[in-house]
């Protein structure tokens, strides 16, 4: 589609939901309960079961029964159809909604039925996620982590320039943007007994700025998906929040890595943003070549996404976020299709629908930092936010943090994510009794 094409729709030109974007998501009404599919375009959604009702979605190839398909309370269905079905389906949409297509621009009626302001509506996660991996991609989060914990010489650990480091993660506390987090409790230590623990609410509650994918069309256990494919199976991008509890993790992490210190919560934005929506913002990423990675991780096109990712926090008792760090997706090492390579080279099987994140997306600068651990160095420099006046080294009961990504085309149009929004609620334990 044209970069110059407009949707009858009225699009303000910041939205992150022009016609050129087309992102897939799963929602409800207060007057229809049941979750169904839709797309966003400008501060509206697009009810597709309404339109595949209306035959407006017939004679896609391999979109056999849109009905099916998009009444349905998550997308997985779709994302199994393949890349092809994806790409033509959202060119139709698109199609439709353009301003020069008098198909639903002049029907009021169906207009009625099948548009829904997106203030009424309550959005879902967009897939049932089987499973969820979460990655370590970003070689500055990964180097300010281990200067912290190991010193500069050893910042590193031999392997991160070799693969990209992931752990599985769990699926049933992925919650979608909007849901409150409660502070997790369990076992800490002090500075000064670093082997005897004791049992209180985290202390060092944290967020992690990383962008989540997920997985369209998987592949047969025992078989991996090639590096050249691995973009054919990914059906799109959202924001994730992966919160943290860095006083939990530190004690447990060794020698298995995260457990209690993540698996409390973990915020998804609701809208899944395609890479053909991506595309013109491809960009080569960080240089590989020393070390070179092995041959099924290398790649040999642009694999970098020039996508900025910003930080916000709304602190306890005040009325407005504030933005705290600006990263960029372009910064990761490790791209998206390099971790679903790796992911399968074992054989292990992907099914559509599962999900997963880049770990923390750090950039070379300080205001660039995707952690409150890495702003606030583990809590020995003072996040002073600029407007309320107010001090942070990790969150507080209350604050409320946003994370918001997009980028403004040449063309004068923003391809955006939306909002990833959590707010701590106070812990229900504070002893093990």
């Amino acid at each position: 589609m044209s970069t110059a094409v407009q949707s009858f729709i009225p699009v303000a030109k910041d939205s992150h939901f022009p016609i050129q974007n087309i992102p897939f998501g799963v929602f409800s009404t207060a007057q229809q309960t049941t979750p169904r599919v839709g797309v966003a375009i400008g501060e509206q959604v697009l009810d597709l079961a309404v339109i595949a009702k209306a035959g407006l979605l017939n004679g896609i190839e391999g979109l056999n029964d849109p009905v099916s398909v998009f009444d349905k309370p998550a997308l997985n269905e779709f994302m199994g159809l393949g890349k092809p079905v994806w790409r033509a389906t959202r060119l139709a949409i698109q199609k439709l909604l353009s301003e020069n297509e008098p198909t639903l621009r002049d029907n009021s009626e169906l207009q009625g039925r099948a548009l829904v302001k997106q203030v009424d509506v309550t959005m879902h996660l967009p897939a049932q996620i089987g499973d969820y991996t979460d990655f370590y991609c970003s070689r500055e989060h990964a180097t300010n982590v281990g200067i912290m914990f190991r010193g500069k010489d050893n910042a590193l650990q031999p392997n991160w320039l070799h693969i990209p480091v992931g752990y599985h993660g769990r699926a049933s506390s992925l919650v979608v943007s909007g849901t409150d987090i409660r502070r997790p409790a369990g076992q800490r230590i002090t500075p000064q007994n670093k082997t005897k623990p004791f049992f209180a609410p985290s202390a060092k509650l944290d967020i992690e700025l990383e962008v989540g994918w997920f997985v369209g069309k998987g592949n047969n256990l025992g078989e991996r998906i090639d590096i050249a494919d691995a973009k054919d199976h990914i059906f799109g991008l959202v924001l994730v929040n992966d919160w943290s509890a860095r006083d939990i993790q530190a004690w447990e992490y060794v020698p298995l890595g995260p457990f209690l210190g993540k698996n409390f919560g973990t915020t998804v934005s609701p809208w899944i943003v395609t890479l053909d929506a991506l595309e013109e913002f491809m960009v080569d990423g960080p240089s590989q070549t020393d070390p070179a990675p092995l041959k099924y991780l290398q790649e040999n096109k642009k694999s970098a996404y020039d996508i900025d990712l910003e930080v916000q926090i709304k602190p306890n008792q005040t009325s407005k976020f504030e933005r705290v760090a600006l990263s960029n997706l372009k910064y990761m090492y490790w791209s998206v299709a390099q971790q679903l390579a790796h992911h399968t080279v074992n054989g292990c099987n992907m099914r559509p629908g599962d999900m997963c994140a880049t770990g923390t997306l750090s950039g070379p600068e300080k205001e660039n930092f995707g952690s409150l651990l890495e702003l606030s160095w583990n809590g020995t420099e003072k996040i002073t936010l600029k407007e309320s006046k107010q001090e942070r080294t990790f969150l507080e009961d209350g604050d409320e943090i946003n994370l918001t990504a997009y980028k403004d085309s040449e063309s004068g149009y923003r391809i955006g994510f939306g909002d990833c929004r959590g707010k701590i609620l106070p812990c229900l334990y504070d002893n093990d009794a």
